[in-house]
């Protein structure tokens, strides 16, 4: 296979590249995150002025119809400079859902602003209890006069604390766990029976709990038909799947390069450090895994975008396992290697350390798609 990029993919490469080298400093990075709204607000601007928010959706929405590779490598630059804009759960995760379900009324309204970076989506399915499955879902959506009224609790929502508008998973009917019965609706986060708690997550991005308390939506609110919402939302969650490994390789690729830094400079009994086989062993074994995990991540941009199946499922479950791994073991290593000053708050590797063991967990967790990778893999 040719896996060369065409001459628009370098340039969309190289613009998301220069602008997060020209823009994302880490003394810049630290003074957007101590910020209230936690990440730069005309840095993301500069994305949606960039066409870097535009790239996934249809043209006729103000998009360029990209597809996952082209995602792959606006996420990978992010990465490399640890961005703390919601990028990918507003365009990717919520743009997709809206791309996928939304009336073609609610496409004309919502894709352009979020294309152009002047609407922020959030989406909040995971739950108190949920652990990484969508179906777990005990938040209700009960009928009321001309729309819903919801009720429940969503948890860690990135991005939910600035988000103009806020898709929410709830149950219209069924039992809790049934694969039937989830609708996703448009909420107003501005609504004063929805309550947010905002905090910081491990590697400084900022979430918040979303509670609802008998908020009434409007029956044009909902996405999608009701109750069949769920096979969307893993659908568009593989999507993100393959945006966040990408994400990954960006920070993996830059904890690397300041450890072989580190390692070449660092003097111990009178010469580089780097000088030690034991230490260049390590070094490889880290190059090793990301080589292997930026295979997958590939592979996972490939798939993406494909009609949804069970073999689709299989290798985005697949990559997300690999490069899980491969985050943590990049990060434990990079400290190792570094020693004490790994750990420091001021030094940038702490920091990629820290979003690397983030991205480990998010969407499920390596045990998690290793066991979705063998069931889908029994069924075959």
């Amino acid at each position: 296979m040719n896996f060369k990029l065409n001459e628009e993919q370098l340039m969309l490469q190289d613009t998301a590249a220069r602008l997060v080298r020209d823009a994302y400093g880490f003394e810049q990075r630290e003074q957007y995150r101590q910020s209230e709204q936690g990440f730069s607000a005309p840095f993301m601007q500069q994305l949606g002025e960039l066409g870097l928010c535009a790239v996934p959706f249809a043209e006729e929405f103000g998009g360029f119809g990209g597809s996952g590779v082209e995602n792959m490598l606006i996420a990978t630059e992010l990465g490399r400079g640890l961005c703390l804009e919601p990028w990918l759960q507003s365009v990717i995760f919520g743009g997709g859902l809206i791309s996928q379900l939304g009336t073609p009324e609610q496409k004309q309204t919502l894709l352009p602003p979020v294309a152009e970076a002047s609407l922020q989506l959030a989406v909040a399915l995971e739950e108190p209890q949920s652990h990484y499955q969508l179906h777990d879902v005990q938040t209700v959506a009960t009928p009321a006069s001309g729309g819903w009224v919801l009720s429940g609790r969503k948890s860690v929502v990135i991005g939910g604390q600035s988000a103009g508008l806020i898709l929410v998973s709830a149950r219209t009917s069924h039992g809790v766990r049934d694969e039937q019965g989830i609708s996703l609706f448009l909420l107003d986060p501005q609504d004063k029976s929805v309550r947010r708690r905002a905090f910081p997550t491990m590697d400084g991005r900022m979430a918040c709990e979303l509670y609802l308390d008998d908020v009434y939506v409007k029956s044009s609110a909902m996405l999608g038909e009701t109750g069949r919402a769920l096979s969307a939302l893993r659908y568009q969650q593989g999507r993100c799947i393959a945006a966040q490994c990408a994400e990954a390789i960006g920070s993996m690729e830059t904890a690397c390069a300041l450890t072989l830094d580190y390692l070449k400079t660092r003097q111990q009994f009178g010469q580089p450090i780097g000088k030690f086989q034991v230490l260049q062993h390590r070094m490889v074994d880290m190059r090793i895994e990301l080589d292997q995990a930026t295979s997958m991540t590939l592979l996972a941009a490939c798939v993406a975008d494909q009609q949804d199946s069970d073999e689709r499922s299989r290798k985005l479950s697949a990559a997300k396992f690999i490069v899980s791994r491969a985050s943590r073991f990049v990060a434990d290593q990079a400290i190792q290697l570094h020693g004490g000053i790994g750990l420091t708050w001021e030094y940038v590797l702490s920091h990629h350390a820290k979003h690397l063991l983030m991205v480990a967990r998010q969407f499920g967790d390596d045990d998690h798609h290793l066991h979705t990778y063998a069931r889908l893999l029994q069924s075959a």
